[in-house]
């Protein structure tokens, strides 16, 4: 096995997830990244690595979110931006929703908005952010995508665990 040389940044995992989506969206859009129009649900490590690695392959990138500060930040960054609260009404647009979000954001009101063949990736823990049995029910495409970072990238999830392990023995003076 080959092992990661050098310090792994404490979102590490956040990395191989970003490249992971890409992958899936790359499987399941009739269409390139380049060009389409992604929506980014969250805006912490996952969103932010998720919306950059989307735009450097030129999909036009919004991102929705909670907090003011990271509206500002996806906004300096380049990209759209829109309360979490608010999309419903909004959604029709988008050929690629990517939620980061660990809590119910998009049900039903949300889901009857999008294109009847947007490709939905929920990349987020259990419980997720997506109602699957609406999504079901409206014949929309949803990826759950769990764990993705030991699925597409073994050894540098595995050298991101071992980091953090580590780091944290010596946190607490091991």
């Amino acid at each position: 096995m080959t092992e990661i040389k050098g310090p792994v940044c404490p979102s590490a995992n956040a990395l191989p997830t970003a490249e992971g989506a890409i992958q899936l969206a790359m499987e399941h859009l009739p269409i390139t990244i380049h060009g389409a129009r992604v929506l980014i649900i969250g805006f912490g490590r996952v969103g932010r690595i998720t919306a950059q690695r989307f735009a450097a392959l030129g999909a036009r990138v919004t991102v929705a979110a909670r907090k003011y500060e990271q509206l500002a930040w996806a906004q300096a960054m380049g990209f759209g931006g829109q309360q979490l609260e608010h999309l419903v009404g909004w959604l029709c647009g988008y050929d690629l929703v990517v939620n980061t979000v660990p809590a119910l954001v998009l049900g039903r009101g949300e889901l009857e908005d999008l294109k009847p063949d947007c490709l939905i990736l929920d990349l987020a823990s259990k419980p997720g952010g997506v109602d699957l049995s609406a999504a079901g029910d409206l014949g929309l495409t949803v990826v759950w995508a769990l764990s993705l970072p030991g699925k597409v990238a073994p050894v540098t999830a595995g050298a991101a665990i071992k980091s953090t392990i580590y780091n944290m023995l010596r946190e607490l003076g091991r």
